[in-house]
């Protein structure tokens, strides 16, 4: 029997691909300026407090119909793991990991993401799509050798990996329940009802607040306003049209926008070592997408 024609790449889903890594890859040095003021708890709240207002009054202002409880009740719980844990377990991890052993970890977050999609959506890959995998990951730790950061396996490498296998929870399941939630309504009270949660940590947030710098403060709303309410509702646009296991391989690139980031903006140039890797990163995720689905007519 043929199977249905698998969803592939369009032109308005790699543009939303696009624009969510552009802004996720530029979120790390926003991370560490909000360290730098803020506690790793009361950074995850001052950063989704502001994209929530600014969701919130989009929902408000459209008259964003609320969700049947039951669908409101799933959405809170992805958003726990992957809103609530992932950004507090991320910053958590960041105070005590170096960048380079963070971007390895994070960088499992796609073949996580595949392995899940495989045993608990169906999505499959063949062995194109696994080669393409281990290639990408291989480019990612040639530029973390290249940029001359160590990699130290610490406890709170353990705690990015915890928040790598959340994220990738969080991508897998939302692809099934945004086939009866509009994607844009499940990313604005996604990002809300993960939100919530976290004001545990605003008894804390409440006395940095006074005392953290300007330019603290307006890289937290960069954070809150690019980096998560609009790449989010990006991200969950793509995720809704395409599998989470290719969605999710564009990942692998983000190492490599961090590298021409720095490059035009800090003038740090990048060693051969780095670029090559870029180039092999780019690769895999070329490998994988083109060549990395079972082909259409196979049951």
């Amino acid at each position: 029997m043929t199977a249905p024609a698998a969803p592939r790449l369009d032109a308005k889903s790699m543009a939303a691909i696009v624009f969510t890594l552009i802004f996720w890859a530029s979120a790390f040095a926003g991370i560490r300026a909000g360290l730098e003021a803020f506690g790793p708890g009361q950074l995850a709240l001052y950063r989704f407090l502001v994209a929530s207002l600014v969701l919130g009054g989009y929902a408000l202002v459209t008259r964003l119909p609320v969700p049947p409880v039951g669908i409101l009740l799933r959405i809170l719980g992805l958003s726990f793991l992957g809103i609530t844990l992932y950004h507090v377990l991320l910053n958590y991890g960041e105070v005590s990991v170096p960048a380079g052993t963070a971007s390895l970890i994070v960088a499992a977050g796609p073949s996580i993401t595949a392995l899940l999609a495989t045993q608990f959506t169906g999505e499959r890959l063949n062995a194109w799509g696994w080669l393409g995998t281990a290639i990408a990951f291989a480019g990612v730790a040639l530029i973390v050798l290249g940029s001359g950061q160590g990699v130290q396996f610490t406890q709170g490498a353990a705690l990015i990996f915890l928040a790598a296998v959340v994220t990738s929870v969080y991508f897998v399941f939302q692809r099934p329940l945004m086939q009866r939630v509009n994607p844009l309504h499940f990313t604005v009270w996604s990002l809300i009802l993960g939100t919530i949660p976290m004001l545990v940590f605003l008894p804390g947030l409440l006395r940095e607040l006074p005392a953290a710098p300007l330019h603290t403060h307006l890289a937290v709303i960069y954070l809150g306003i690019f980096p998560s309410a609009l790449a989010y509702l990006a991200w969950s646009y793509a995720l809704s049209r395409v599998p989470a296991s290719i969605t999710t391989s564009f990942l692998y690139v983000n190492p490599v926008n961090a590298i021409l980031i720095g490059w035009v903006w800090l003038r740090e140039v990048p060693t051969r070592i780095s670029l090559l890797g870029g180039l092999i990163a780019i690769a895999g995720v070329v490998l994988l997408n083109l060549r990395g689905r079972p082909s259409e007519g196979s049951a």
